[in-house]
């Protein structure tokens, strides 16, 4: 079965929207390459509605060998309100997400993912779909904008199994379900 990992950037004050807007300055070429790595060990990734639009907006327009591989890779768009997905290799799926994520965790061999913590998420963690939660923290105040939402009373309990911190500010936090047997580990970057 695969795993399906969420990844939220946030920025110190909580603000998850619009991270091209304030994360940008802070992708650099190791972050690239890890994101890159990330979603070549991955088969497809899930998005609700607006992460979807958010992305189809901006991805296709990009090139290169991180942008090239969001767009070759399979998408799976969970909304009862789109009338089409455009984007290459988007699938529309209406049906329950619950139910349907369950079917795509055992289909295929690499991992799912999901970026951004939107209702999508939040469903996912409270039927304990996800197997790994990555938040990545940038140095930065947004000071407005929407915020990571409330899980709305469900807990989820998680284990913190690595910290990377990079020379820019950008520290990368990695929870897993307990028991999953990886061992913690904590990476800095080079001090200058």
């Amino acid at each position: 079965m695969r795993n399906l990992i969420v990844g939220c950037l946030l920025t110190l004050d909580g603000v998850h929207e619009a991270p091209r807007n304030w994360a940008g300055p802070f992708f650099d070429a190791a972050a690239a390459q890890e994101s890159l790595e990330q979603l070549n060990r991955s088969d497809a990734m899930l998005m609700g509605r607006n992460t979807y639009e958010y992305f189809a907006s901006a991805w296709p327009y990009e090139s290169g060998p991180y942008p090239d591989r969001v767009n070759a890779i399979r998408k799976y768009v969970f909304s009862s309100t789109l009338q089409r997905a455009e984007w290459n290799n988007a699938v529309l799926i209406d049906e329950d997400p619950v139910s349907a994520v369950r079917r795509l965790k055992r289909e295929g061999d690499g991992d799912l993912v999901i970026y951004g913590f939107g209702r999508l998420s939040h469903a996912l963690l409270a039927r304990d779909l996800v197997d790994e939660v990555r938040l990545t923290i940038y140095p930065v105040l947004q000071g407005g904008g929407e915020t990571m939402p409330r899980l709305g009373g469900v807990p989820t309990r998680l284990s913190l199994v690595s910290v990377e911190r990079s020379e820019s500010g950008v520290v990368s936090l990695d929870y897993r379900k307990p028991g999953s047997g990886t061992r913690t580990t904590e990476r800095e970057a080079p001090r200058t």
